[in-house]
């Protein structure tokens, strides 16, 4: 595969390539392949070679403290459930059923304080006699307490007295639980206050420690490793530079790349080598908080809850592709947070992750909704928007007819295809496969968005035209397809009408510099998918709802067609729709449950489940292997959510009071008087224990009982493992 130059959308190669002149390009194709499918783009500016301190600061460090990148790496990352934050993650003891409450600890362990306390004040000043001091006349020599110097009687006294103030101390400490609020609470404090976030101990067997790149040593590329231990030592390197330049050292285990290479790059480049072919060694800003290394940002804090799982409470939770490989549906009113708290992070995560030559990341969003600065991304697309510097290839970059009529289908009226003929969109499919195959063998491209309505529109003169165009190139073949239309044109049932109506909401003076198949333009096309691009598609949601909807799907259905047709399949790909409000439908449907075993997963937002028809709702929700539901859901969506997390077994406890009836008149007595003050008969409980079936999380929790700012969140890894739903602080 040629690895050098710009391409356009259909994989020809144009212009040399367009890297900035520093830092140099790496000659490792796996690791820094240029952006395919730019299509005669400009180079991008190169970022500042001096980022910011990386990495930012971990949610476990003080305010203000930042970890050094070798401290950083250091931090050991432990095996977790799924969706865990495992930068220095400690797993919990296991549960005790009989750890007491916290304000019961505290309480008791106060009241025990002061009972101690008043016992040795009144041992001590002799308020209960001086029968304590017993013992010690007892042992203590006559001597000692007879003679003129009587300094070892005194010792002995106050050593007596220290002994029994220490006996009064372990007994009430033992009944006020005091090492139990010594381990619960001082010990975490003394703890935090000595540990220095800033550094992180030497590891003694230097072939252990991450800092000194042991893996390139045993490789015997020990001037490679000191090459890039000294730039992490004063401060070249960040987080970004040690993830890519890692990658690069698995494709020479892999064998992509020679040892030489990989040494001579990195000698010469330091922690620029095997850079991003825009030359960007990080993002203009981060607002997340992420830890490369495990490919994690981190999204919020599991709250310490009864309804959480213990060994979830007070844990971070983040998202990585290992679970956004299963795809990720979140569900939350407008306000909610979906997309500053949940989208933001995650495009910023995978525009790192890109950088580092793993991921390619498509994000579509309305104009202006917050998706990242244009300095963020390799391509920007902003439909109707004359300063657009990237056009949208309306055919996904397909050569062929069928296809590219299948995607175009799914997009104009895939919304309504159950609502048609056969309930699905394949006739709308074929009419337009009869239409764009043979004006592609007259005219070597597809059609225009205003060429494609005159057709649809069984315009004579551009079906004519084109009956003319076939008959001078001899494709007779192609000639029958558009006399097969022709005749459909008008029928019962052909939807050639439906399908003009539908381009015409493409065919507007906003759209009229977009959507172009010939000249200058530069339409960019998802079959970029297997290099590491950052992508952004700005939808014209103002004034062009329906358009901005339309786009939304086709954007959806050409990520899933492409996504899946790579033969190039290492990096994850991820597209993230904003908004997939009317996006989801039958064929969008088994196209996200394709993506899993492709190395790529889709992250969707909706304001209600309503948005999606009826009879495909808890199909999505099967379909996806993530779910969010955000404070504020209504009942019958939270009744969805309930329905798919499903019950689980716990212990529930019966408490019955039942009435003491006195038989002996002094008892009669002391109940009547208890009554009296307390305004309660007297009563004695008996509890019962049994084990139940419930829900997780029931249809009226999750509407009334999630707090603001916060979600209940399940995630599955691609491997099969799954975390409970769990309620999850976003704000913290």
């Amino acid at each position: 595969m040629d690895t050098e130059g710009t391409f356009d959308a259909r994989g020809t190669h144009h212009n040399p390539p367009p890297y900035p002149a520093t830092p140099p390009p790496s000659p490792t194709p796996p690791v820094a392949g240029p952006p395919a499918h730019l299509h005669q783009a400009p180079p991008l500016p190169p970022q500042p070679s001096s980022p910011p301190p990386m990495p930012p600061r971990p949610a476990t460090a003080p305010s203000g403290a930042q970890p050094s990148l070798i401290a950083w790496l250091r931090t050991p990352r432990p095996e977790a459930a799924p969706g865990v934050w495992t930068y220095g993650y400690r797993p919990k003891p296991p549960e005790d059923p009989d750890r007491i409450p916290d304000r019961q600890l505290v309480a008791g362990a106060l009241i025990a304080a002061l009972c101690g306390w008043l016992v040795w004040a009144l041992v001590y000043y002799e308020y209960l006699g001086s029968f304590y001091l017993w013992p010690l006349y007892l042992l203590t020599p006559q001597s000692w307490i007879e003679g003129d110097d009587k300094m070892a009687f005194v010792w002995s006294w106050r050593i007596y007295q220290f002994v029994v103030a220490f006996a009064i101390a372990v007994i009430f400490g033992r009944v006020g639980h005091w090492p139990e609020v010594w381990r619960r609470y001082a010990l975490p404090l003394f703890r935090r206050a000595w540990d220095d976030p800033g550094s992180s101990p030497t590891p003694a067997d230097p072939q252990a420690d991450p800092a000194q790149w042991p893996e390139l040593r045993t490789a015997g590329a020990h001037s490679a490793a000191e090459r890039l231990a000294e730039e992490a030592r004063v401060g070249r390197m960040n987080d970004v530079d040690l993830v890519r330049i890692q990658g690069a050292w698995q494709a020479v285990r892999a064998g992509r790349n020679s040892l030489a290479a990989f040494t001579d790059t990195v000698l010469r480049h330091g922690a620029a080598a095997h850079g991003h072919p825009s030359g960007a060694r990080d993002l203009p800003a981060r607002t997340a908080v992420h830890d490369l290394v495990a490919r994690q940002v981190r999204i919020g804090t599991a709250v310490d809850d009864l309804r959480n799982p213990y060994q979830h409470r007070g844990v971070g939770l983040a998202l990585d592709p290992e679970v956004l490989g299963t795809s990720l549906l979140a569900v939350g009113p407008p306000g909610a947070g979906k997309t500053g708290r949940l989208v933001r992070p995650v495009v910023e995560a995978l525009c790192l992750q890109a950088l580092a030559g793993q991921v390619a990341v498509v994000a579509v969003g309305a104009a202006g909704s917050g998706l990242g600065a244009d300095e963020a991304f390799d391509v920007v697309v902003k439909i109707g928007r004359p300063d657009s510097a990237y056009d949208l290839d309306l055919y996904g970059g397909t050569t062929d007819p069928d296809e590219a009529a299948g995607v175009l289908a799914e997009a104009l009226i895939g919304d309504m295809a159950a609502s048609l003929p056969g309930g699905d969109s394949r006739r709308a499919a074929t009419a337009l496969a009869q239409l764009l195959g043979p004006y592609r063998a007259a005219h070597g491209r597809f059609p225009s968005v205003p060429e494609l309505r005159e057709l649809l529109d069984g315009s004579k003169a551009a079906v004519g035209a084109l009956r003319e165009a076939l008959d001078a190139a001899g494709q007779s073949a192609q000639a029958r397809e558009l006399d097969a239309r022709v005749r459909q044109a008008g029928t019962p049932g052909d939807v050639g009408a439906l399908l003009a109506d539908r381009i015409a909401l493409l065919d507007r003076p906003a759209f009229a510099e977009f959507f172009h198949t010939g000249g200058d333009r530069r339409p960019f096309s998802l079959r970029a998918l297997e290099h590491p691009l950052r992508v952004r598609i700005d939808l014209p949601e103002r004034g062009h709802a329906e358009a901005s909807r339309m786009l939304a799907r086709l954007v959806l259905a050409q990520f899933t067609e492409c996504a899946v047709g790579r033969a190039d399949r290492s990096l994850f790909a991820c597209l993230v729709l904003d908004d997939a409000s009317h996006t989801i439908t039958a064929e969008a449907l088994r196209g996200i449950q394709r993506l899993r075993s492709a190395n790529a997963g889709a992250v969707l937002t909706l304001r209600t489940l309503d948005d999606v028809p009826d009879a495909l709702r808890s199909a999505l929700l099967g379909a996806v292997g993530c779910r969010m539901a955000y404070a504020g859901v209504t009942t019958w969506d939270g009744a969805r959510f309930a329905e798919v997390w499903g019950t689980e077994w716990v212990e529930a406890r019966d408490v019955t009071d039942r009435q003491i009836i006195a038989e002996e008149p002094f008892t009669k007595v002391l109940h009547f008087i208890r009554k009296v003050v307390t305004g309660k008969a007297v009563t004695t409980q008996s509890v019962t224990v049994r084990r139940v079936e419930r829900e997780r999380w029931s249809a009226s929790e999750l509407a009334h009982s999630v707090p603001a700012g916060h979600a209940v969140v399940s995630v599955t890894s691609v491997r099969g493992e799954s975390g409970p739903p769990v309620l999850v602080d976003l704000r913290a």
